[in-house]
């Protein structure tokens, strides 16, 4: 009879297969958990973005609010430009008739889309997908305002439900911006 060390381990091949498992199972665990502790430190750490809003603001006034300044009358724009310039010595201009507004199949690219009557309002999102078009429009909804998707042309539009002045529309589309969504200003029909 054989004297047994009670302090001795027997090993066989499953209980090494099984402590082996453990084991990686155990590292992996603990690898997965550190890199998630460490992505959240490094958000935590990072500084806090701008909004896509406040970016904006520091680029100068759009090119049709800058020529609003002039009202269109050509002795003003070089009075403006060159203020040296004495109001006798320029030459008076007859007044030249209204210019008719143009139709949508006459605008070209480079002709900027003036809304009729001055009316403006906010366009969300374009999309192809009317169930995004919906969740957006529902989005708009739970954040206080109202939204409508419009198709055109196959394509869904989602729009805010308020048209006005430019400046007012631009004040809304800021406080938008900073809710998340991305507007931009366009015609009211």
């Amino acid at each position: 009879m054989g004297f047994r060390d009670p302090h001795a381990i027997l090993l066989n091949r499953s209980s090494i297969l099984v402590v082996t498992s453990v084991g990686v199972a155990l590292l992996t665990l603990s690898y997965v958990l550190g890199v998630q502790v460490g992505k959240q430190s490094a958000a935590l750490q990072r500084p806090t973005s701008k909004g896509s809003g406040e970016d904006l603001k520091a680029l100068p006034a759009p090119i049709l609010d800058q020529l609003h300044s002039f009202d269109g009358d050509p002795e003003n724009m070089t009075a403006k430009l060159d203020p040296k310039k004495d109001e006798k010595t320029a030459p008076k201009s007859e007044p030249q008739p209204e210019a008719k507004p143009e139709t949508k199949s006459k605008q070209t690219a480079s002709t900027p889309v003036v809304a009729p009557s001055g009316r403006w309002t906010l366009q969300l999102l374009s999309t192809p997908d009317k169930a995004e078009a919906d969740r957006t429009a529902s989005k708009a909804k739970t954040a206080g305002y109202l939204a409508q998707v419009v198709k055109e042309n196959g394509i869904y539009k989602v729009r805010w439900n308020h048209a006005g002045a430019k400046p007012e529309v631009d004040a809304t589309a800021t406080k938008m911006k900073a809710a998340g969504f991305k507007p931009f200003a366009v015609p009211a029909e």
